[in-house]
C-alpha cells in the first residue's frame, strides 16, 4: 500500500519535527519506545527513521488502523509490528515487556478523564527504573492563560462528546504522582501544546 492511499494526519505531519527536536534531546542514541495511540503510524515512521538507535513498538487502540500503520513502518527495521493495546483495558499485557520510554500524543483530551489514570498506571508497570513517559499535546494551566485557540479547541471537544476535553495540568501530573511518575520537565512547543516529561523512580538501592 502506498503512502498516498494510507491514512494521514496533518496535525501528526506539522507537529513530528518539532516533537522529534525534543525527543532527541531527551532520549539516549539507543533506547526502546513504547508508542500508545500511534495512530496513523506517521510519528513512528518520522522519528524511527531519523533514529535508527530507537526500537519503537507502536500500537493503536483502533484495529482498522493496524494495517495502515504497519504499512507506514514497513521499510523500517527498527519498527516492531504494531499491536491492539486500549489503555482502558487493565493491566496491560505482560508481553509487552519493559522499554526505556513510553510516548503517546494527543490522547488525553479525546479519552475520557479514565484514560489518563490507565495511561499513567500502564506506563508505570512498563517503564525500566528511571525510564520517562513523553506526553505530547494541549493543557490548561491555572498560572498560565489559556489561548483563544485552546478555549475554542476545548469547547468543540466537548460539544462533540461530553467526556472529552483539554485536561488540566495539575490533575495530570497528580494522577502521574498517584502511580509513581514525577514531573521533570516542561517543555513548550508551538501552536500551544507542550511536552510531558515524566520519570519513573529508579529502583531502591539495595542494603
Amino acid at each position: 500500500m502506498s503512502d498516498d492511499r494510507l491514512p494521514f494526519s496533518a496535525a501528526a505531519e506539522r507537529n513530528r519535527a518539532p516533537i522529534l527536536e525534543v525527543l532527541s534531546r531527551v532520549l539516549p542514541p539507543r533506547a526502546t519506545v513504547l508508542e500508545v495511540a500511534g495512530g496513523t503510524g506517521q510519528h513512528a515512521a518520522h522519528f524511527a527513521a531519523a533514529q535508527p538507535g530507537w526500537t519503537w513498538q507502536p500500537t493503536e487502540a483502533e484495529a482498522p488502523l493496524l494495517p495502515a500503520l504497519a504499512a507506514r513502518c514497513a521499510a523500517l527495521a527498527n519498527v516492531r509490528a504494531p499491536l491492539r493495546l486500549d489503555v482502558l483495558v487493565q493491566p496491560w499485557p505482560e508481553a509487552l515487556g519493559l522499554f526505556d520510554a513510553v510516548y503517546c500524543a494527543n490522547l488525553l483530551h479525546i479519552a475520557p478523564w479514565p484514560a489518563c489514570a490507565a495511561l499513567m498506571n500502564g506506563a508505570a508497570r512498563h517503564l525500566v527504573a528511571g525510564g520517562v513517559l513523553l506526553l505530547y499535546g494541549p493543557y490548561l494551566e491555572e498560572q498560565v492563560p489559556t489561548s483563544p485557540g485552546n478555549r475554542a479547541f476545548d469547547a468543540d471537544l466537548r460539544q462533540r462528546n461530553a467526556a472529552w476535553g483539554l485536561r488540566c495540568l495539575g490533575d495530570v501530573v497528580q494522577v502521574a504522582r498517584d502511580a509513581g511518575l514525577i514531573l521533570e520537565q516542561r517543555i513548550e512547543m508551538p501552536a500551544n501544546n507542550l511536552v510531558l516529561l515524566f520519570r519513573c523512580a529508579p529502583a531502591p538501592a539495595a542494603v
